[in-house]
């Protein structure tokens, strides 16, 4: 496992809401939340999010006249559930399809098929206004602080531009004055001032500018964010500082997080359940605790053999994969894994392995555990 996260100072953070004027001191520790054991009782909760096969494929076009010679297999075949309340993290290596399944769900990506029910309504179904009215409930933060913002907008803008593509006269966000207070009031929750509405992303720090990325996502209220990568690219001081804050606005908004993270320990920092993809499949999802002392896929083992542990003398498990990751333009039949799998039998390269329940709340898609019991 990979050294455990120590909470320090975020330069961008602004001083607590009772002394708004005061500068935050330079060294300032933040007390880290709750633990994700301490949480299980949101696994308890009715699902919010219900992804059903779940195919996303991207054309290939060649030769002189742009035929189609392919398909990119992003992701292929993934059903998936995220509890009211609770923090579900992805993980998995580079290319996986992490990304491609958090902006399908939110149709960033238009999905090739399958379903994606948020709250008993199909969004692939959505169109126009209901479509955009459901964009309300569902916001994403993204990987690049820098990028993600447009640097010819002020803060203010940038925030206030889904509040202005969502105004009615039922919200009054056509308002000037209305979008800038709600503006104001984003900033605050992520611990920035009002008055750095007035200022343009290059005047900030990265951990500022990721901040004011979440305020964006928090301006609409909705009830799901899909969180894209969002400490990556930050120095690891402020990426402790950065997933308090998200754990911190999870409770005070009873928000619900899909989070996507190639870092191990923040993924065990933050969620309550994990779910592993590779090569555009789901292979194991379960329970944080479950999964810590169980992993039953030999992808996940190696997947977290490979995470240094927290501590220098612990003994953990060593698998080391033979071969490169296959090519999602033509990934292998039957159980995709089986290129790599130390464990690997026969039928794995005939036989594609579900997704089957093999503890309570614990699934794995492996013939190892076809029926059930290991």
């Amino acid at each position: 496992m990979t050294e455990p996260l120590v909470p320090a100072a975020d330069a961008g953070a602004a001083p607590p809401k009772s002394t708004p004027e005061a500068l935050p001191p330079p060294a300032a520790e933040a007390a880290p939340t709750a633990a994700p054991a301490e949480r299980a009782g949101r696994n308890g909760s009715q699902p919010l999010l219900q992804i059903e096969h779940l195919k996303t494929y991207f054309p290939i076009f060649g030769g002189i006249f742009r035929r189609k010679v392919g398909d990119v297999y992003a992701v292929d075949d993934v059903s998936l559930e995220v509890k009211k309340g609770e923090t579900l993290g992805l993980v998995g290596e580079s290319g996986c399809g992490k990304t491609t399944l958090g902006r399908s769900v939110l149709r960033l990506t238009e999905p090739t098929a399958g379903r994606v029910v948020f709250d008993g309504i199909d969004v692939a179904g959505l169109k126009g206004d209901r479509l955009q009215k459901m964009r309300r409930r569902m916001q994403i933060v993204f990987q690049d602080p820098m990028s993600s913002l447009n640097p010819r907008m002020p803060i203010s803008d940038i925030i206030g531009e889904g509040l202005l593509a969502q105004a009615d006269k039922e919200n009054g966000w056509a308002k000037r004055d209305l979008r800038d207070k709600r503006v104001g009031d984003s900033l605050e929750s992520v611990g920035l001032r009002r008055e750095y509405s007035r200022r343009y992303p290059h005047e900030f720090s990265g951990g500022q500018r990721q901040r004011i990325g979440i305020a964006r996502a928090l301006a609409l209220q909705p009830d799901f964010i899909v969180c894209d990568e969002p400490v990556s690219a930050l120095d690891v001081s402020i990426q402790s500082q950065v997933l308090n804050l998200l754990l911190d606005l999870r409770e005070e908004f009873e928000l619900t997080y899909l989070f996507i993270a190639h870092n191990l320990s923040v993924v065990e920092y933050v969620s309550d359940r994990v779910g592993v993809m590779y090569l555009g499949k789901l292979v194991e999802v379960a329970d944080l605790a479950a999964l810590a002392a169980n992993r039953l896929h030999p992808y996940t083992r190696a997947l977290f053999s490979a995470a240094l542990p927290a501590d220098p003398e612990a003994v953990q498990e060593e698998v080391i994969l033979a071969g490169e990751v296959p090519s999602p333009l033509n990934p292998p039949p039957g159980c995709r894994f089986h290129t790599r799998c130390p464990e690997v039998m026969p039928r794995c390269s005939a036989v594609e392995p579900s997704l089957t329940e093999v503890r309570p709340g614990h699934r794995v898609a492996c013939h190892l555990y076809g029926d059930g019991v290991h």
